[in-house]
């Protein structure tokens, strides 16, 4: 089969027949329909992670947010069958440790990576083994496509977690979101589904746009010298009740601090680059005195996607609204690029194999 394989760290993915994927007792073999580029995506890419001992290894398939229909089964697989159409998490459980069974799949024990660890290869392919079957991969509603669901990825995923199950956000919260890709553009449409009002923040005026199209009711173009906090806490009368970190930058982070209101809550989502390489310095003594909440979020339970599901079904999210651009999976390569000079707008999915 054909797959988008790292072959150098920075350099153009290699697109090259490898082996494909068979079933192991517990897994499935799902041909890929639709697969979405991610910014987790261009941080494997670039080599980074070595920080937190979580660098990809050369060699790694990557793609990590498919959708498809199964095509082969592994023997002890008694809930899915070939034709089934399902979308499948990056944070792949176990289904059987503490975590997992307690429904925070998210955080298995003993879980993987799909794409960014050398034993679950990627889904920039046309067919992707996805482990431990049952608890893992999820059947689609008939009226969710293939390629609406590749849009939620890890990005829309991990906001919906994030926001609805970490932070529980209600109705009449202010949101700030900071930086408006694909994961800060999803936490605009899911936090305003949820009732919220939100505040979006970049530096460019397009994802702006977008943003506000997406439900957001107020925008922040953090310019050189904008001073982003107090933008949000005059728009907000006060600061957001939880402001979410969706870049990873430290100056993004620290915006986002500063911006809540007395007990507000922090979400961080994005990742750091070798920039940070993990680390931001924070005002801790003043999250101390105003009781504010740090919290990190990754992915989301396998066993809670029912939940965002249903609100697709019934038209109250639309992960296929942020889809901007399809391509090949000779396309990967550029796009990933792109990423690094900010010059993509929403969520990009490989729909061609």
């Amino acid at each position: 089969m054909r797959a988008a394989v790292l072959r150098e760290y920075g350099e153009p993915l290699s697109v090259e027949s490898v082996p494909a994927p068979a079933p192991d007792p517990d897994g499935v073999v799902v041909e890929v329909e639709a697969c979405g580029i991610c910014r987790s995506d261009w941080h494997a890419w670039q080599g980074h992670g070595e920080w937190a001992d979580d660098r990809v290894p050369l060699g790694q398939i990557l793609g990590h947010e498919p959708a498809g229909r199964v095509v082969e089964v592994g023997e002890r697989v008694e809930t899915l069958a070939p034709d089934d159409r399902v979308v499948v998490p990056f944070n792949l459980g176990d289904g059987t440790c503490h975590q997992c069974q307690n429904g925070h799949g998210n955080v298995c024990s003993d879980g993987n990576a799909l794409g960014f660890e050398a034993s679950v290869p990627g889904a920039f392919a046309e067919r992707v083994h996805v482990p431990n079957a049952e608890f893992n991969a999820t059947r689609l509603p008939d009226g969710v496509s293939t390629t609406e669901a590749a849009a939620l990825g890890c990005r829309y995923v991990t906001a919906f977690h994030a926001l609805s199950h970490r932070a529980r956000v209600a109705g009449g919260d202010w949101v700030a979101v900071h930086s408006c890709g694909g994961l800060g553009l999803s936490a605009v449409q899911i936090a305003s589904a949820l009732g919220a009002s939100v505040v979006a923040v970049d530096i460019r005026e397009g994802p702006l746009g977008m943003a506000a199209d997406l439900g957001a009711k107020a925008t922040v173009l953090a310019e050189e010298g904008t001073d982003v906090p107090g933008e949000v806490r005059s728009i907000t009368d006060g600061g957001a009740h939880v402001s979410m970190d969706a870049l990873g930058r430290a100056e993004t982070c620290r915006n986002s601090v500063e911006c809540l209101r007395t007990r507000g809550t922090h979400l961080q989502v994005g990742l750091t680059t070798d920039a940070e390489r993990g680390e931001v310095s924070l005002p801790t003594d003043s999250m101390t005195r105003w009781d504010v909440s740090f919290l990190g979020s990754r992915g989301m339970p396998p066993s809670r996607y029912d939940e965002l599901l249903r609100m697709m079904a019934a038209g109250t999210l639309d992960p296929a609204a942020l889809v901007t651009r399809e391509v090949g999976l000779e396309d990967v390569s550029d796009r990933l690029a792109a990423m690094s000079d900010y010059d993509t707008r929403g969520v990009e999915v490989v729909t061609e194999f």
